[in-house]
């Protein structure tokens, strides 16, 4: 199967397309076809070793894993004996947080990861940009236990982090106020927004209001 490998650390130029073996599912793996990924700002931090605690993560003077990338948005192939969650046919998307290796034609997934079923409404390029932004505003929107009724301040809303919490928060039934730049006010507005502070024209921190 085609694949993108890194050898080294540094720029995109380190990126090579390349054939490397299909990998086969273990009894609880399902193997799924990926026709969409995405690069985010981790993927770029783990290319460049920037900072330099990912070179202890993944090599000190070269990566230990060449393949990389965490976001898919596919089809299940082919499940192992044990699967039960998915079939054959299936339109998943979904992370590979521990094992990387979504930068190819595919992967293989415990069915117990971070994997569920494509909404219907959303092509496999809206899928793949939706699991890395969404599932680190609801790790931390749980960090912070938000209950209903509670005040929010989101800062840097109209980010995949940020566009994924207003949403979030909202179904919480907290209260959202959204900071951005004044272009992204609809945006971030459309997605539930209460109240939109422009950060070139108003320092927050310095409004009076609190927020829980």
């Amino acid at each position: 199967m085609k694949a993108v490998l890194n050898d080294e650390y540094g720029s995109p130029d380190v990126l090579r397309l390349t054939e490397i073996e299909k990998p086969v599912p273990k009894d609880n793996e399902v193997l799924i076809r990926i026709f969409a990924t995405a690069v985010n700002s981790g993927d770029v931090r783990m290319r460049k070793a920037d900072p330099f605690l990912v070179r202890l993560m993944l090599g000190l003077f070269r990566p230990r894993i060449k393949l990389m990338g965490i976001i898919l948005a596919g089809e299940v192939e082919a499940t192992g004996k044990n699967v039960a969650r998915f079939k054959p046919g299936d339109q998943v998307y979904g992370l590979s947080i521990k094992t990387f290796g979504t930068y190819a034609e595919y992967k293989c997934l415990p069915e117990d990861g971070v994997i569920a079923l494509k909404p219907a409404n959303l092509s496999y390029p809206e899928a793949a940009a939706i699991p890395f932004g969404a599932n680190t505003a609801l790790h931390f929107l749980r960090k912070a236990k938000l209950q209903a009724a509670q005040k929010i301040l989101i800062y840097g809303a109209s980010g995949s982090v940020g566009t994924a919490a207003v949403q979030l928060a909202k179904i919480m039934g907290a209260e959202v106020t959204a900071v951005c730049s004044a272009a992204n006010e609809s945006l971030v507005k459309s997605l539930g927004a209460d109240i939109v502070i422009d950060y070139t024209k108003e320092d927050f921190s310095k409004n009076g209001k609190r927020y829980y």
